[in-house]
């Protein structure tokens, strides 16, 4: 049996919280058990807020390495005024900086050829400024995957994709790369606030 988390509990709204927040209500319960709480019993006090020590690790774990909104608007902004030609060289150094041996493909479908042990994938992402990506696109790329036999095939947009298209790229595991996850692939991009 597979425990399942109330969306709207208070853990589950402390995960979703920066993790110095269930730290901070940790320190607090530790505080006033030192306070209040006879000698003796004061270890028993600190332990009621382990709890929230426990999801201040999870939390942090989660967020480590994430970029903060004001980080995802402005790679998103400076992605969005770019040429093909320099956004398609942003996204190879990112992906050969996370591990990739990458090919350039550029079929109608699929721009490059990505791998990491033994499995291939197929990357698009032409289509990076479209505000809103439909099914078509990702139905090409996902006969394109299974003509040149890739394990994987991944969509890269700055912008967003239709609920039909989601419910399609999960139909047949695809990996959808848009807002906070591009943000992340190009963390290391530089951008005109960044450069200021």
């Amino acid at each position: 049996m597979k425990f399942k988390m109330a969306q709207n509990s208070i853990f589950a709204l402390l995960l979703r919280s920066p993790w110095w927040v269930s730290g901070g209500i940790a320190l607090v319960i530790a505080l006033i058990a030192v306070a209040i709480v006879p000698r003796q019993y004061v270890i028993y006090g600190i332990f009621t807020g382990m709890p929230f020590m426990i999801v201040s690790v999870i939390a942090l774990r989660r967020q480590w390495g994430k970029p903060s909104q004001a980080r995802v608007a402005e790679i998103l902004k400076t992605v969005r005024g770019m040429a093909w030609r320099d956004f398609s060289v942003e996204i190879e150094n990112a992906l050969k900086r996370d591990g990739f041996e990458l090919t350039r493909i550029d079929l109608p479908e699929a721009d490059f050829s990505i791998s990491s042990q033994g499995r291939t994938a197929l990357v698009s992402c032409k289509r990076w400024k479209a505000a809103s990506t439909g099914v078509e696109p990702l139905r090409e790329l996902v006969k394109a995957k299974e003509a040149r036999g890739a394990h994987d095939c991944f969509y890269i947009t700055s912008g967003d994709f239709t609920q039909n298209a989601m419910q399609f790229a999960v139909e047949n595991k695809m990996r959808l790369v848009h807002g906070e996850g591009l943000a992340k692939l190009l963390r290391k991009m530089k951008t005109a606030q960044a450069g200021q």
